[in-house]
């Protein structure tokens, strides 16, 4: 289910979580597709400083929407706080590789090896790893991998797969809820289940 190609998307990007709220809500009231995008627009319902950045907002929130199967969204619906968390940040790692392959290959491996904390470091080399793997990765600015550096940790942070005190960044991963966990093993996802727990 995770996109093929690698983006510098995230960077135009935040974690949203309370517009995607309000949009699965809007879906489980039986609102349509164009009903919800006139709303956001129209009614101004994630409070964007301009209709442009209100279009823009929405065209990503309804993104993620489209990651998550009905079943999803109504487990969404139906879950508390930390497990709707997970899912927003499922629908997010649906639709970008590089961040799939951030939590796999960094926050799972430092899991596994019982190295609690995630470093600055930790992520420039996995950055330096995909400039060698891909042409596309190789072609962006320390800019764009530094900006997504703090992409990856804010979201995590949102999440609560990730604790930051003190600039010290702490992994905290979840306990999947049972019924997530199933969810994502009929779907053949135990790869998103295992970035996301931090589990071998």
């Amino acid at each position: 289910m995770v996109e093929e190609t690698y983006s510098a998307g995230l960077i135009s990007q935040s974690f949203w979580f309370v517009e995607l709220k309000k949009v699965i809500k809007l879906l489980d009231a039986g609102k349509s597709e164009e009903e919800i995008k006139k709303m956001c627009i129209d009614e101004n319902l994630f409070g964007a400083a301009k209709e442009y950045r209100a279009k823009r907002i929405y065209g990503y929130i309804w993104n993620r929407v489209k990651r998550l199967d009905k079943t999803l969204i109504e487990l969404f619906g139906t879950s508390d706080l930390a497990t709707q968390k997970v899912i927003n940040l499922i629908a997010i790692l649906r639709s970008d590789r590089l961040f799939f392959e951030f939590m796999f290959e960094v926050y799972r491996e430092k899991n596994i090896l019982g190295i609690p904390i995630i470093e600055d470091a930790d992520v420039n080399i996995f950055f330096k790893n995909k400039e060698i793997q891909s042409e596309d990765i190789a072609a962006w600015t320390d800019g764009t991998t530094r900006r997504l550096r703090s992409i990856y940790f804010n979201y995590l942070t949102d999440a609560n797969l990730l604790t930051v005190v003190d600039k010290k960044k702490t992994i905290t991963p979840p306990i999947l809820d049972i019924a997530l966990e199933r969810y994502l093993e009929a779907c053949g996802e135990s790869a998103m289940i295992k970035a996301i727990t931090g589990v071998d």
